[in-house]
């Protein structure tokens, strides 16, 4: 992907979080801005992928487990969904555990 491309979709994200937040409102779960945000992307033809699971390797063996994370766009960018008064050092911390399972490229 274009670096122009994903600053533009990154934008659109964003601008489409903003929009379902401002529309909703706050105080819901997680799930429920999730999946509104989900039909967004969709609606702008982007592909969007909902609670996608990543293996986790342990010393090159596969664990019966898999991380999720809350969005996969356009098999590139990493959206990951709060709903909290704050971001702590453990919501940062997953995120950066997203891009190294997912072996994507951080813009964090």
């Amino acid at each position: 992907m274009l670096e122009q491309e994903y600053n533009l979709i990154t934008y659109k994200i964003i601008r489409f979080a903003i929009e379902v937040h401002k529309i909703l409102g706050p105080g819901l779960i997680e799930s429920i801005y999730e999946v509104c945000l989900y039909e967004k992307i969709q609606d702008y033809g982007v592909t969007v992928e909902r609670q996608k699971l990543l293996p986790v390797n342990y010393k090159g063996n596969s664990l019966n487990k898999e991380f999720v994370i809350d969005q996969l766009v356009d098999n590139e960018i990493i959206v990951e969904l709060k709903s909290v008064e704050n971001i702590l050092s453990v919501h940062e911390a997953q995120l950066l555990t997203s891009f190294e399972l997912s072996k994507k490229n951080s813009a964090y």
